[in-house]
């Protein structure tokens, strides 16, 4: 939402916004899906998170990393990357999930998770201990800005940043385009 005000902002028009040059984007789409199914699944006891936590990563790695791949492009999903890579490092460093501060928790209010949390009722999210590894990178950011709510981790940040670049980006390339094939237009 940030991305899409701030090309507005710019003078991008929500055709420019539409326009942004965006490929494969099934592969963000199917990422978000799976990650998002194995965590549902895990929730519900149908996977057990140790094994649905490590596949949701490998899968979103994978699909992720191929939409970076073939979207250089876009400036802005570099910083989307290093997102993963911070996530993915802190994931894989902690068996597959993604440990999360009590404090942080609390800070925001949503310390009625910490239950689940150390029951690990979904495939990526754990409570945050002692024997967690790399806990800087981990969903230790509490938010509470415009009604959002959450904990977050530094890769998140990059990441939300990346996609905002990248909207802003993709908006503003996709207006200059349309200027120079209307000035292409005025010349004949």
């Amino acid at each position: 939402m940030i991305g899409i005000a701030l090309a507005l902002a710019f003078r991008a028009s929500l055709r420019d916004l539409a326009n942004l040059e965006l490929k494969a984007a099934w592969a963000f789409i199917t990422a978000a899906l799976l990650e998002g199914g194995l965590a549902f699944a895990t929730s519900r006891g149908l996977v057990a998170p140790e094994i649905a936590g490590p596949v949701a990563k490998t899968l979103v790695l994978v699909f992720v990393g191929y939409g970076l791949m073939v979207n250089t492009h876009l400036r802005g999903l570099w910083f989307v990357g290093l997102g993963l890579f911070c996530n993915a490092l802190v994931i894989f460093a902690n068996k597959g999930h993604m440990p999360v501060s009590s404090e942080a928790l609390y800070k925001v209010g949503l310390e009625s998770y910490i239950p689940k949390l150390q029951q690990q009722y979904d495939a990526v999210h754990t409570l945050l201990t002692d024997s967690s590894r790399l806990w800087f990178l981990a969903d230790v950011i509490p938010v509470h800005i415009l009604g959002y709510t959450n904990v977050i981790s530094l890769g998140d940040v990059y990441l939300m940043v990346g996609i905002a670049l990248t909207i802003v980006d993709g908006a503003l390339e996709a207006k200059r385009k349309a200027r120079e094939a209307f000035e292409i237009d005025l010349e004949f």
